[in-house]
């Protein structure tokens, strides 16, 4: 029996997208993991610089409290001067944007990183601040974006190359295997996301700690973000951020493994 030639083309198209991805291999100094990406770190510098004004104007732009702006940026400097980001090429910078009433943070390849007034305004404390822009820190550091990107392109090329092969456009329902390859996608790259902000979280522990902040205060941010949700979430499998109370045992669990001994004291709350 003559073999269909979507079979084929679909046989190809993997193939190619397999072999992409796993030939694109880097070693990441901070986090000791090698990675699967496929642009350079002045690529992901140049994309997060092009793209921050752009984002800033979704929240409003940049926020008018020339005073919480500066002493964001000084928080966050003075993470990356205590730790490994100091010694990689991004060029960190730190927004506080306008929105009051929207919960987030969040960093773009390259070093920009923003939060929210309306989260900054939950946050009771500096350790807090420090918690929310390590873990952003610890994003960049680990080049989250720039895998993700390799991620993406790989699981689009694959299921792309599921649908072609069980497409048949004398079978109608034929189509419904084709939906069910684009989803699985999609699911894997949510897993992916979802394993990103664990990392970040240990990431993060580390980081405060080693710029002076307790990273207890970590936790206090998790009950923030929950409360923050308003409780209206869907089952975590189909979200890209674990639940909240669902990061607190990991984070708790980062720090009894950093800290034997239990965490120093003298350290900013």
């Amino acid at each position: 029996m003559k073999t269909p030639l979507r079979f084929i083309i679909g046989i190809l198209i993997a193939a190619f997208s397999l072999v992409t991805y796993w030939c694109n291999r880097e070693y990441n100094p901070v986090t000791g993991e090698t990675q699967h990406i496929d642009m350079t770190t002045e690529q992901e510098i140049a994309l997060g610089l092009q793209a921050a004004p752009e984002m800033a104007a979704q929240y409003g732009g940049l926020h008018g409290d020339r005073e919480a702006a500066a002493r964001i940026k000084e928080i966050g400097q003075r993470i990356v001067q205590s730790t490994k980001a100091k010694e990689t090429p991004y060029q960190f910078d730190f927004h506080l944007l306008a929105d009051e009433n929207t919960i987030n943070a969040f960093a773009l390849p390259g070093g920009q990183i923003f939060i929210t007034a309306g989260l900054l305004k939950q946050l009771s404390s500096e350790g807090q601040v420090a918690g929310v822009l390590g873990h952003e820190i610890g994003h960049v550091v680990a080049r989250h974006s720039a895998e993700q990107m390799a991620k993406s392109k790989l699981t689009q090329g694959l299921s792309g190359a599921a649908a072609i092969a069980t497409y048949d456009p004398n079978n109608p329902s034929s189509a419904s295997g084709a939906a069910a390859a684009a989803m699985i996608g999609k699911l894997m790259n949510l897993r992916y996301g979802r394993e990103d902000e664990l990392e970040s979280d240990q990431l993060a522990v580390n980081f405060t700690a080693q710029a002076g902040y307790d990273p207890r205060a970590m936790i206090a941010v998790m009950q923030v973000l929950s409360q923050g949700s308003g409780g209206n979430r869907g089952p975590e499998f189909f979200q890209t951020h674990p639940n909240p109370e669902n990061r607190v045992a990991r984070i708790e669990q980062a720090i009894a493994e950093q800290f034997s001994n239990g965490v120093p004291s003298g350290l900013i709350q």
